[in-house]
């Protein structure tokens, strides 16, 4: 056969090729010789913004700092982490896949162009990348911040072209590899929303809509919690709101739960878990409003604002949880029980709580939380104790009320919040505390290794404790005596829950 029959697709590649080029400069020449009002003064300035991801920093700060949930903080940091991996894409392969020179100038009015134009090749646009990356990563978060940071992004990718720095085609090339960023770091690292919804055996709660015979306490000295309360007020006008201080929480919970139908309580861990013993003891549902600094045991819940509980008041929907139980409880032999709804733990981590304590009036939770880890890993030694019946050094003994997906300063999410079960994890004592909490907290559930063992228990006995052994319980500090048994009470807290979609 004659090699002239054979077809061949480079004639046509070329043509297509010269096509989209030519289409490609015809929009670049079509923008630059449009005249947009009051897009000349702000789109340079906010392209030069954008360098180096300093407007989108910004931005995640601000997320961060006006929003009022976990939500919109998760926003903020899968935005930043989103651009990180859109600007590693662009820098180590993107600009060495297609050398392409920058647009030429000579259409594009002087007051347009940037002061100090770029020297890397044009294709893609690693600004249009960046912008594409955080609003993408933000939005997957969280929809209504993801909309008020969509059309800054989008500004920011058409000013490329609008100052006269990347033809129209690397800027959609870039946009569409920061996409792809956001979306393959959820793959590796999912959204809230893709996690599945712990275990929610129903419980039954009466509907109170508008909050009707509720009766909420608000511990003032939480986190949030003042600001939080006013939000309850307007959420639910009929409900009883009392604020006090934490002096007088234990009272007045105990007066609340003789007055109402359901017993409410905004704040932290640690005052949800006064709450949730009086709800078991008096047999009364609980719905909680975050109001502190972390708020593990509503967010596990799914409830990460007022509006959540709210709902789940309006419709009566409920579960049972498990509540974890050790004794003798924090006022000594004589004194009750004592529970909690997140962890129990000895060793580094009651002196990280209470040093986290101290600092975070004056730094915030989470600036407090990094050096209050820092002074600790620096200065402790491991605690001696009998656990299970054999003596250890031990740096940390973590007790969870079901089991988390992992472990580190602060607890992960858990699947399951009535399973019956203690996640025990053990560090065991050594040299580099640090290193071996760290491995720790990679290696997950159900490991166990020379530095450190996680374990499934439905109690744990401790014995041969110094008296006086500081220990943790949902962010509450206490001391101990010579033993402690760790055991749960399963379903014993009926809470208000909303129920997945």
């Amino acid at each position: 056969m004659s090699s002239s029959n054979i077809p061949s697709s480079a004639p046509s590649t070329a043509r297509l090729r010269s096509w989209l080029q030519g289409r490609d400069l015809a929009v670049f020449q079509s923008v630059a010789g449009r005249h947009w009002p009051g897009a000349d003064p702000l789109l340079p300035q906010l392209s030069r913004s954008a360098n180096h991801g300093l407007l989108w920093f910004g931005a995640a700060a601000g997320i961060a700092a006006l929003g009022s949930s976990a939500r919109s903080r998760r926003a903020a940091l899968r935005g930043v982490a989103s651009l990180a991996v859109a600007s590693a894409a662009i820098n180590t392969v993107g600009k060495g896949a297609v050398r392409r020179q920058r647009p030429i100038l000579d259409h594009v009015p002087v007051m347009r162009q940037l002061k100090r134009q770029p020297v890397t090749t044009s294709f893609p646009s690693g600004h249009a990348a960046s912008a594409a990356a955080f609003a993408t990563g933000v939005a997957l978060e969280s929809k209504g911040w993801g909309a008020v940071i969509a059309p800054v992004a989008v500004a920011v990718a058409a000013s490329r072209v609008y100052t006269g720095v990347h033809y129209p085609s690397d800027v959609l090339a870039g946009a569409a590899l920061g996409v792809g960023a956001a979306f393959a770091l959820r793959g590796v690292v999912p959204t809230r929303g893709q996690l599945p919804a712990p275990g929610r055996p129903p419980g039954e709660a009466p509907a109170l809509p508008g909050g009707k015979d509720l009766v909420v306490v608000v511990n003032q000295a939480s986190g949030t919690a003042t600001a939080t309360a006013a939000m309850v007020r307007e959420a639910l006008p009929l409900a009883e709101v009392v604020q006090c201080p934490p002096t007088e929480l234990s009272a007045e919970l105990e007066k609340a739960a003789g007055r109402g139908l359901a017993l409410g309580v905004c704040g932290g861990d640690g005052t949800v878990n006064l709450a949730a013993s009086v709800a078991a003891t008096h047999g009364m549902p609980l719905a909680v409003f975050p109001g502190g600094t972390f708020n593990h045991f509503a967010y596990d819940l799914g409830i990460e604002t007022v509006q959540d509980t709210a709902a789940a008041l309006t419709s009566g929907d409920a579960i049972r949880a498990d509540l974890g139980r050790f004794r003798p409880g924090p006022k000594g032999p004589d004194g009750a029980d004592g529970y909690f709804l997140n962890a129990f733990s000895l060793g580094v981590y009651p002196e990280l709580v209470r040093t986290r304590e101290h600092w975070s009036p004056r730094i915030g939770g989470w600036p407090a939380g990094v050096l209050a880890a820092f002074h600790v890993l620096r200065g402790q030694r491991p605690l001696e104790a009998e656990l299970q019946g054999r003596r250890r050094p031990l740096w940390l003994l973590f007790v969870g009320n079901g089991l988390f997906r992992r472990m580190g300063p602060a607890p992960g999410r858990r699947h399951n919040l009535a399973d019956g079960l203690l996640d025990v994890r053990v560090v065991h004592g050594g040299r580099t505390p640090g290193l071996r909490l760290l491995a720790a907290a990679a290696a997950g559930p159900l490991t166990r290794s020379p530095a450190h063992a996680a374990v499934r228990r439905r109690r744990v006995r401790i014995a041969g404790l110094r008296p006086g052994t500081p220990y943790a319980y949902d962010g509450e500090v206490a001391r101990s005596g010579t033993e402690l048994l760790i055991d749960k009470l399963p379903e014993a807290l009926t809470v208000y829950c909303p129920m997945p979609v």
